[in-house]
């Protein structure tokens, strides 16, 4: 099923295809969170961070940002955004919003995200 581009936002939380995976990538349906800009880009793409159950290990690695389960991201349990395996995604990847985050976490994570670029840069 392919989602109009229109549909997907910056902020929400998709059930994406992770497959085929190669090597250590992460795979199979799982949810991840929109971090591209509404208006960037000329092709049905997407810029996505994978999420997947929290481990206590996660709190130790500074490209994971934690995520409570609640009723609005739609979780069903304690997260863990992966901004270091940040992705450029077809539209035809996507099957279902569960939800979305807000303002200050998505701050965090495109934060996190350039992190995974230089550690020393540093959001404006």
């Amino acid at each position: 099923m392919m989602v109009d581009s229109m549909n997907i936002n910056q902020g929400e939380i998709w059930l994406v295809k992770f497959y085929p995976q190669v090597g250590n990538e992460i795979t199979k349906l799982r949810p991840a969170i929109v971090v591209s800009h509404n208006k960037i880009g000329k092709l049905p793409l997407k810029t996505i961070v994978p999420i997947t159950q929290w481990s206590d290990k996660y709190a130790l690695y500074p490209w994971i940002v934690k995520l409570e389960e609640n009723r609005e991201n739609g979780l069903s349990k304690k997260s863990a955004v992966d901004c270091f395996q940040i992705k450029n995604f077809s539209n035809d990847r996507f099957e279902q919003k569960i939800g979305f985050i807000d303002d200050a976490t998505l701050t965090n994570i495109h934060a996190t995200i350039l992190k995974t670029l230089n550690p020393m840069y540093r959001i404006i």
